[in-house]
């Protein structure tokens, strides 16, 4: 009798962010291209797709996230993997429009499962401090981007088939990789589930609960101004002169950085707490949309992007950690999910939000505006956790 392991080890939660992230960063950048330049859809059309995308990541985030936490982990990691894989497959066939648009929602509910899922599978691991696994998976996640947005630049050229064909191979993988390796049993200790139950009454963890949710709000705006670099960026930068493809290779430059900087930013756990970094990082993440106002070559996108970077690896990776940090163990689930909720409702809001600023203003008060929102919602977090921290003292 074969007797089921009760945690999934760090490297195939890693590997599985790796292999989802590598297939899915063949599409999105080529989303907006291939509607506008393939299909003949309008941007506008281009932008609606965008949303509904979103809107569905949303619904597999918040589904994944239930599931996991109140019916089977491995099935809900299967049923995420394979409406991505079958997504993926019929778009090689079928990729004329309207059926771009729909395969595309479909793909993106099943990846918006599986990325709550690498979440909340990683937030189960007690091997390693959770710090310490989500930065991993965090660095496995760039690496895909980095082979993604490398491989959709070569193939593209050639042939679009051709990248629906080598992202559907990404996605077997992870497939394969899942039915291996995630059919665990998960069994929370009873003392721990009872400590877990205890904590949810109480008013420490109502206050936890109140930061959390100041920290979505915070991270909302942050995708919000993120997804501009993944929308009118392009635009804006093609205006001055640009060429696209130095617009792409900067999503290869920003994952290069990532991995190469990944492991820097771990080493800084003894030094300074998880919070902190967060808070530090978010605020030089914010302050690179101010020196856009600047930007005119390049030079100057290259510069403010590397600036970009250094925020974005010293806290989104620290993110999930932190959220998992302030909760009870058996609400993984529930609250990685809200997470990455919260992501989607940022991508979905911010290209709406920069057409209609660009058109009723410009570029410069797009950028300024996008600031405000991450730095006015950054303090707010910073008061309550200030708040939070002297009452804990007092008591």
């Amino acid at each position: 009798m074969t007797v089921k392991k009760n945690t999934v080890k760090l490297k195939w939660v890693a590997l599985a962010s790796l292999l989802n992230n590598t297939g899915a960063a063949f599409l999105w950048p080529l989303t907006t291209m291939y509607m506008h330049n393939y299909l003949h859809q309008s941007l506008t059309t281009a932008g609606v797709v965008m949303l509904f995308m979103s809107l569905a990541m949303m619904v597999g985030n918040y589904i994944g996230g239930w599931l996991f936490d109140h019916w089977s982990q491995y099935k809900t990691a299967l049923i995420g993997v394979s409406l991505s894989t079958l997504a993926i497959f019929l778009l090689i066939f079928i990729h004329g429009w309207p059926w771009f648009a729909l395969l595309m929602m479909l793909n993106s509910f099943g990846d918006g499962i599986n990325a709550t899922i690498v979440n909340s599978y990683g937030s189960m691991i007690t091997a390693h401090t959770s710090r310490y696994v989500f930065n991993y998976i965090y660095m496995a996640f760039n690496i895909g981007v980095v082979i993604g947005t490398l491989l959709v630049g070569i193939l593209l050229p050639i042939n679009v088939v051709l990248v629906f064909a080598v992202a559907t191979i990404f996605y077997t993988l992870l497939t394969l990789l899942v039915i291996l390796n995630f059919n665990v049993n998960i069994v929370i200790p009873k003392k721990k589930a009872a400590r877990a139950r205890h904590q949810v009454y109480s008013p420490k963890h109502r206050q936890m609960i109140i930061l959390i949710w100041l920290i979505l709000l915070n991270l909302v705006t942050i995708h919000l101004s993120y997804s501009l670099w993944e929308s009118v960026m392009a635009v804006h930068m093609t205006n001055m002169g640009i060429p696209f493809y130095a617009y792409s290779m900067l999503w290869t430059l920003n994952g290069v950085l990532i991995i190469i900087g990944q492991p820097l930013v771990n080493k800084l756990s003894p030094y300074i707490r998880l919070s902190s970094q967060i808070i530090i990082g978010i605020f030089i993440f914010a302050s690179s949309f101010l020196l856009l106002i600047f930007a005119k070559s390049l030079l100057a996108f290259t510069f403010d992007f590397v600036v970009l970077t250094i925020g974005e690896m010293t806290s989104f990776a620290g993110l999930p950690a932190w959220i998992a940090q302030l909760t009870a163990v058996d609400e993984a689930g529930h609250y990685q999910g809200l997470l990455n909720i919260t992501i989607s409702v940022g991508r979905a809001i911010g290209p709406l939000y920069g057409g209609y600023v660009i058109e009723a203003g410009n570029y410069q008060l797009l950028f300024i505006s996008v600031f405000l929102m991450m730095f006015v919602t950054l303090l707010i977090v910073v008061g309550d956790l200030v708040r939070i921290r002297h009452h804990q003292a007092r008591s």
